[in-house]
């Protein structure tokens, strides 16, 4: 039998249409040298400002940055935006691995949209300690939420910083603010000292706990009461709800106890279900109640006022740090104080002292050279 009269099979292949060749390399190139180079400072001021979120990720990316080259095109950046920032309001989230930040943050920030708002979601990511590494997975936890168009996650690592949010936190919300998003929403690592940082930054603290678990009482420390707003008892759904209510009484007999804020609010604790939304229309109620308050009373202008300063005063302690640290002197006489007093050759004060008297002549020889050209 001839090829030509051999029948085929249902699922044979049939001669499809070949791909076009690829003949325009200068064009191909084009586009990649267009995504190599990096926009002016002004560009991503427009850019934010009119409400592009390439912009935005970009300028935030710079922020980020550790490149000694980026710090002046990204203080430019906040600079620009900086005029018009502060329109919003700022709500700090915190609670222990396993409490349910990642499902709450959605189904809040989901009711949030739909009330009109634009949120704006800054997940910091512990760093590894070993490999220095991030998962940055929170935009698949909040899949929902990524989704709408009037959200904005924002996943970042840690570093060593403290509690992982410190200046580019601080100026990442000022971007933000500038991209017109009303609503932003920081979520803590939840271990360490994170929260005392995100408290610094924050107009409201909230704090999330779970029943059943022995957290009931462990939860009840007083230096994390003392900063909370408010305390919302998660995952009260199923068989949990007896407990989570059970959980509410215990917190709210504890709140009690504590001396009047300077505030006058007085913290108030909620159950939830982040699964059902349950209870998350009274997380923002209770919210509301407290921007209410505070604006009447001007203690919120108040505490702008007093974080402002507080972040001066923290970026020139990392500003001094920084800037210690690169100098080729210090770095050379720092290798060498190392291991004298790994030998015991030197006290660890005295090694100190000898690095910070180098800095400082340096510096003010620095300054008299200055003066005198």
């Amino acid at each position: 039998m001839s090829n030509s009269n051999k029948q085929t099979g249902s699922i044979s292949e049939k001669a499809g249409i070949s791909p076009p060749e690829i003949t325009n390399i200068s064009a191909i190139n084009q586009i990649k040298n267009k995504r190599r180079q990096q926009p002016t400072s002004q560009e991503l001021i427009n850019g934010i400002l009119e409400g592009n979120r390439t912009s935005l990720s970009r300028a935030i990316t710079l922020i980020e940055s550790t490149n000694p080259d980026h710090f002046e095109k990204a203080g430019e950046v906040v600079q620009g935006c900086l005029t018009h920032a502060n329109k919003s309001i700022r709500i700090g989230i915190t609670g222990v691995p396993g409490v349910g930040k990642s499902t709450f943050i959605e189904a809040f920030g989901k009711h949030l949209t739909q009330l009109g708002k634009k949120v704006a979601v800054l997940a910091v990511d512990p760093s590894s300690s070993l490999s220095h590494g991030s998962i940055l997975g929170d935009k698949t936890r909040m899949e929902e939420l990524v989704k709408d168009e009037n959200a904005f996650i924002r996943p970042s690592a840690s570093g060593e910083t403290l509690g992982g949010v410190a200046r580019k936190t601080r100026e990442t919300i000022i971007l933000c603010e500038a991209a017109g998003f009303d609503t932003i929403i920081i979520e803590t690592v939840g271990v360490g000292q994170s929260e005392t940082a995100v408290h610094s930054m924050v107009d409201f603290f909230l704090l999330l706990k779970i029943s059943g678990a022995g957290d009931e009482l462990q939860g009840i420390k007083r230096g994390i009461m003392e900063m909370a707003d408010a305390i919302v008892i998660n995952k009260s759904d199923g068989d949990n709800i007896k407990k989570a209510n059970q959980a509410k009484l215990e917190f709210n007999r504890a709140l009690h106890l504590f001396p009047p804020k300077k505030s006058n609010w007085q913290p108030k604790v909620t159950t939830c279900s982040s699964l059902t939304k349950d209870g998350i229309p009274d997380v923002w109620n209770t919210i509301s109640e407290y921007f209410e308050l505070t604006k009447e009373t001007g203690f919120f202008d108040e505490k702008r006022n007093e974080q402002n300063h507080f972040w001066m005063m923290e970026t020139i302690n990392e500003q001094l740090k920084q800037n210690f640290y690169n100098q080729p002197e210090i770095i050379s006489l720092l290798e060498e104080s190392k291991k004298a007093v790994q030998n015991n050759e030197i006290s660890s004060f005295a090694a100190a002292s000898s690095l910070l008297k180098l800095y400082f002549n340096k510096g003010a020889k620095a300054q008299s050279d200055k003066g005198s050209k």
